[in-house]
């Protein structure tokens, strides 16, 4: 009979051991925390994370806290082994982004800090500070006015002959996903072999399934196969990196060629170059960045296209005065780009209603006082954008698609957060609306679609997806 029990007497036991540690980490018993529950032992509400977003409504996880806890503001978690406050809405909003490097610092779950190792978004202080800079001086809205717009319309052009034209039906996630990992690509590496680049997408697509997830690096897990796909990413940069630098000293490249090529040649502010290393973590960072949430929102602005015809007329009404001022056999420029005001309504909608990231974490660099609990030093805390975006309190009529919410000055700030914001706002946001809307002016000017299977289930895994990736049936313009 012991034996039988044994399970179950051990469960318990560590169960007590961690609700003892959580309270009396520090030794401190008695301060005021936040209402809320740490769950289980070890995986703690992770399971109950996870599962809102693969039932697509990620907001629930909130919602269903908030009510139970009584506390619309603030409330404690522990998700993926750390102990963590959940604030709540724009006010949660305004706080985090506006008390970096001085409350908060931004951190990620450990299954993120080991995939991506040393750079941008696991690096803090000064340093963070210095290798955003050195970034934006080639991916800031300043480098968008003389780079980009003509290439990324070229680039959106090939990759619709090859492969949208002449077909009857396309799935549209797995296709868009061929492009804009193609195109970064190309932006950051001029890297243009196609084995090359589906060589490393493939690595890519088992590396990106492991990002949230728990650390559990046993064969068989995601996380095993995402760490070992990063590790052959790595290896396959290192080797462009390295071939790139001896171009560079033989004058067969240029310093201004792309991405890599910056990062090899501009030293930051202190005059210190990045080393191979961080360039190739930086440079994976950057294809995610550049790759999953462009594809998503590609995909989803599509869905919603073709389920509201009246305002996929009014785009296609916004594309074709565009065309009309282009030249004959001339590509996109950035001035054309920024007539694109309704067209960029519609994806800012979607986005609102699917942001592409759910939310990001930071960590208390002090105890601090918020909505009259403490929040001890060392905790992590987690705001979100599905839950900002679907509170009637922001939004009015929350779940109705309508782009004229972006009209004139827009929602109100904190409400609207897709991006982040404060001075980790998404590095790559620029990029991103550009091969957006590129891909838009060129698909919405030659087709119309079909959704093949109306009203498909969108999860998150750890993006927002259509759950059979949005397979469209194609009906080209008349000429």
């Amino acid at each position: 009979m012991f034996q039988l029990l044994k399970p179950f007497l051990l469960f318990i036991i560590s169960y007590v051991f961690w609700k003892v540690y959580i309270n009396s980490k520090h030794g401190r018993t008695n301060i005021n925390l936040p209402p809320g529950s740490f769950g289980w032992p070890f995986i703690g509400e992770t399971l109950a994370f996870l599962r809102a977003g693969w039932d697509g409504v990620p907001e629930r996880f909130i919602q269903e806290r908030t009510e139970k806890h009584g506390s619309p503001l603030v409330f404690k978690t522990s998700l993926l082994g750390d102990r963590m406050a959940v604030l709540c809405g724009p006010a949660g909003n305004k706080f985090l982004f506006g008390n970096e490097n001085k409350l908060v610092t931004l951190w990620w779950p450990a299954s993120v800090r080991k995939l991506f190792e040393r750079c941008l978004i696991t690096v803090r202080g000064d340093e963070a500070k210095l290798m955003r800079k050195m970034m934006l001086s080639y991916l800031g809205p300043d480098a968008f006015v003389n780079h980009y717009a003509a290439t990324m319309d070229a680039l959106t052009r090939r990759h619709i002959q090859l492969h949208w034209r002449g077909k009857e039906e396309v799935n549209v996630y797995q296709t868009v996903k061929v492009y804009a990992f193609e195109l970064a690509c190309r932006l950051f590496m001029s890297l243009e072999d196609p084995n090359h680049i589906t060589k490393l997408g493939s690595l890519f697509n088992i590396f990106l399934k492991g990002m949230v997830e728990l650390p559990i690096d046993i064969p068989g897990t995601r996380f095993y196969k995402s760490k070992r796909a990063a590790a052959a990413i790595r290896t396959e940069l290192m080797t462009i990196i390295k071939t790139r630098r001896v171009e560079l000293q033989e004058g067969k490249a240029s310093s201004s060629q792309d991405l890599l090529s910056h990062f090899l040649c501009s030293p930051n502010e202190n005059n210190k170059y990045l080393s191979e290393m961080e360039i190739a973590n930086n440079i994976l960072l950057l294809l995610f960045a550049g790759h999953d949430t462009s594809t998503v929102s590609i995909t989803l602005v599509m869905k919603k296209l073709s389920e509201h015809p009246d305002i996929y007329e009014k785009v296609l009404r916004e594309q074709l005065e565009i065309s009309k001022e282009i030249e004959d056999g001339g590509l996109l420029k950035w001035e054309d780009i920024q007539k694109m005001k309704y067209t960029w309504n519609v994806v800012s909608e979607v986005m609102r209603l699917n942001p592409p990231v759910l939310g990001a974490f930071r960590e208390a660099l002090v105890d601090f006082e918020y909505a009259g609990y403490i929040i001890p030093k060392g905790w992590k805390l987690y705001w979100s954008a599905a839950w900002t975006h679907k509170d009637e309190a922001n939004f009015e009529d929350v779940t109705r698609f309508d782009p004229s919410r972006f009209e004139g000055v827009g929602p109100t700030p904190y409400t609207y957060v897709p991006f982040g914001g404060g001075t980790r706002m998404c590095l790559g946001k620029e990029f991103s609306r550009m091969e957006v809307l590129a891909f838009l002016h060129n698909i919405v000017t030659i087709f119309k679609w079909d959704l093949l299977i109306p009203d498909e289930k969108i999860v998150y895994e750890p993006m927002a997806t259509p759950a059979s990736g949005l397979p469209v049936r194609l009906n080209p313009h008349r000429v």
